[in-house]
């Protein structure tokens, strides 16, 4: 057979088909058009197919992320829908709940959410679980740790419902959009790869859909199975409110100025050092100052890490640090730095911070500065549970980056008000002392025992370095002994350590 025949022999084959796939036209060839890979519509329903579709049933997991934190509506939105639709015994699987989320308190006095795992919970909900709501503990997990249950199967997720700022009919789903009509904004999806990546069913909710590609994406359409549209995912203002803040406080810009001080002379100052800070007012502020020794030195940082700020991006726009690697964008700025900047990278709560992978950001992490509600003689470490025995926190990434990083910070006040943060024993463990290394606060700086270098090396910069047990009872001759805690029998809490294992439990408040 010649070129010429089989040719002839294509066409007629082609001319058979239901769907012409070839076309000639004068002067040339051409293929026709497929305009229905624009858009994916077999993915696009209502939130209510969805869940039909996903093959929900009484008893599941469901998942969500907090990126955007106080802001966030699809929680809720979603919970609704499913007490709605009749659902019952649901295990809420979030990467941690805020203060927005009380209607949650009707669905479990209703049955429809049985269980929760979490990093933290806040608000009206903490303040009812503490005080035993629920029959069943909630399980508190830190980022690291929950990213590394959802890889290894602890922690199975049937169907997660992921909100986006934008997503094409496909899937293919981003923290940004670069539309006009973008309603929402929220940076880095890290809390959210690993349920797109696992879960049985995923859904995204997005308040912008965009036509296919949506490009750059931080979750892949390989990984979703429906895209809902709804009027609004969340409140990109109330992202940063909360436990993220600046400070105008004297103290906390003392603690802030020591926090510097043990950074620069602690030996791990050193050009090509890397860097998080935590979400509290005196950690953000020790960027301020880090950044004129920065200058005055010639120094550049390689990267910094975790839950990124405007305070960071600064730097890294100055030239200061070469990159941010992002798993949570705390603010605005931070969110819109991710969507024009290459070197500001999004990653998952896994290639942050899980134990288990080798490559994750935490085991090249040099310095970390972390807030505390209590510390303890041991520098145990407590960020979930007040002093009044509720719930008001989140455990985060704290364990995770103490436990990394090549120098961990805590800084906390001797007093918060007439309440000690330097205690014989903290209420709850969340970070193990083993993992701590320096204590600053406005009394005095505490070096664990274990590094004895920082210890001299702060003594020769002429800091005022003091034994941590002299805190304690300073914090003691203040106030007096403290009252015991009139903790129930019942536990409500139950907190693990990165490996999987049960670090401390809480028990409910009785009033």
């Amino acid at each position: 057979m010649n070129y010429a025949e089989r040719i002839n022999d294509i066409k007629d084959a082609a001319a058979k088909m239901s769907t012409p796939v070839y076309q000639e036209k004068e002067g040339c060839k051409d293929i026709t058009p497929r305009t229905d890979l624009q858009q994916n519509k077999s993915k696009l329903c209502t939130l209510e197919e969805a869940i039909r579709r996903s093959g929900l049933k009484d008893g599941m997991t469901i998942s969500f992320h907090h990126h955007f934190r106080g802001g966030d509506k699809v929680v809720n939105l979603v919970v609704d829908k499913l007490a709605e639709m009749g659902f019952k015994d649901l295990h809420v699987a979030a990467s941690s709940l805020q203060d927005v989320h009380k209607p949650l308190v009707e669905h479990i006095k209703n049955g429809v959410v049985t269980k929760i795992s979490t990093s933290g919970l806040r608000g009206e909900l903490a303040n009812e679980i503490s005080h035993g709501l629920m029959k069943e503990p909630v399980v508190f997990r830190s980022h690291g740790g929950r990213g590394s249950a959802i890889a290894n199967g602890d922690l199975h997720i049937d169907v997660a419902f992921l909100g986006a700022s934008s997503s094409d009919s496909s899937g293919n789903a981003a923290g940004y959009s670069r539309s006009q009509n973008a309603k929402s904004i929220s940076g880095s999806l890290g809390y959210a790869k690993p349920d797109a990546q696992y879960a049985d069913k995923v859904v995204i909710l997005t308040d912008d859909l965009v036509p296919y590609p949506n490009t750059p994406n931080a979750i892949s359409e390989h990984d979703v199975d429906f895209v809902v549209e709804v009027d609004s995912v969340g409140d990109s203002s109330k992202i940063s409110s909360g436990a993220i803040r600046d400070t105008k406080n004297p103290r906390d810009i003392l603690l802030a100025q020591q926090a510097a001080k043990v950074i620069v002379n602690s030996g791990y100052f050193r050009d090509g050092f890397s860097i998080q800070t935590g979400s509290g007012g005196a950690s953000l502020a020790a960027v301020k100052y880090i950044r004129e020794e920065m200058i005055n030195r010639g120094i550049k940082a390689s990267f910094a890490l975790g839950g990124i700020t405007a305070h960071m991006v600064k730097l890294h726009e100055e030239g200061l640090i070469e990159r941010l690697i992002d798993v949570q964008s705390f603010d605005k700025v931070a969110a819109e730095s991710i969507m024009r900047d290459p070197m500001h990278k999004g990653v998952s709560a896994n290639e942050y911070a899980s134990a288990d992978e080798p490559g994750s950001a935490t085991h090249f992490l040099d310095i970390v500065i972390l807030s505390a509600l209590e510390v303890d003689v041991n520098f145990n470490v407590n960020v979930l549970v007040g002093s009044d025995g509720i719930i008001r926190g989140a455990i985060g990434g704290h364990p995770d980056t103490a436990a990394d990083s090549a120098l961990s910070i805590i800084v906390c006040p001797l007093l918060r008000g007439r309440i000690p943060c330097i205690v014989d024993e903290v209420t709850t463990l969340i970070t193990p002392g083993s993992t701590v290394d320096v204590v600053v606060t406005e009394y005095g700086i505490a070096v664990n025992p274990r590094r004895p270098e920082i210890a001299e090396r702060l003594k020769a910069a002429g800091l005022t370095i003091v034994d941590i047990n002299d805190l304690k009872e300073r914090a003691k001759g203040i106030i007096g002994d403290a009252q015991p805690l009139p903790f129930g029998d019942k536990v409500v809490g139950i907190v693990m350590n990165r490996d999987g294992s049960v670090m401390d439990v809480i028990k409910n408040i009785v009033e």
